[in-house]
Formats: structure tokens, C-alpha cells, sequence
């Protein structure tokens, strides 16, 4: 599978959502989305690393799908929003490389 900037990967969502005549949901409609999404995901966390096992009637699903469902429905919100998420995790980075640099304890290299 190829490698894609998320800029391309906001242009396909974009181009997906763009064949419909209902277009992106409203901005809370896609918040309620996304609290589901991230509840699944949740549940799989949980299911895989917590106290909390399957049940034996409940259908197996991969993580990474869960993921992946939280992240078309972030860049949805984004693009209805005409906000890049490019610029949003600049704008995130700059932060944590400023504002944050040393709020964490860093590795020490091998001298």
C-alpha cells in the first residue's frame, strides 16, 4: 500500500464524500461520530490490554481499523471545517518543540 501525505489522504476523503449530495455531516453530528469511533476503539484497547476480555458472541476487529475509523471521521470534521491537518500537527509540533521542550525527561545519547 503506498505511502500517502495526509494532505492526499484529506483530497481522497474529500473526493469520496464529494459523490454524495449530502456532503459532510454538521461539525457536532461528526463530534457524536467521532466519540463513537473513539469509544470502539476504546473497547478494542481494553479488550486487548485491559482487565475486560470478549465476550465469545462479540465479532473480532483489528485495531487498526478502529484507527482508521476515528481518522476518516477527524479528517471529515477537518475538511468541513476547511481546515488542513498538516497545519494542524505543525501548529502541534511547534508546540510541543517549544512550549513543551523540557517538560519530559529526554534519553541521553551514548557519548
Amino acid at each position: 500500500m503506498e505511502n500517502k501525505s495526509m494532505k492526499r489522504m484529506q483530497q481522497e476523503v474529500d473526493e469520496y464524500i464529494g459523490q454524495f449530495k449530502e456532503g459532510y455531516f454538521s461539525p457536532l453530528a461528526m463530534m457524536a461520530r467521532l466519540t463513537e469511533e473513539l469509544g470502539e476503539l476504546a473497547r478494542e484497547v481494553n479488550h486487548y490490554y485491559g482487565e475486560k476480555p470478549k465476550k465469545d458472541t462479540e465479532k473480532e476487529k483489528a485495531m487498526e481499523e478502529e484507527i482508521g475509523d476515528v481518522l476518516f471521521v477527524l479528517i471529515c470534521l477537518a475538511n468541513s471545517l476547511n481546515i488542513s491537518l498538516e497545519e494542524s500537527h505543525n501548529l502541534v509540533m511547534n508546540k510541543f518543540n517549544t512550549r513543551d521542550a523540557n517538560r519530559w525527561t529526554k534519553i541521553e545519547e551514548d557519548k
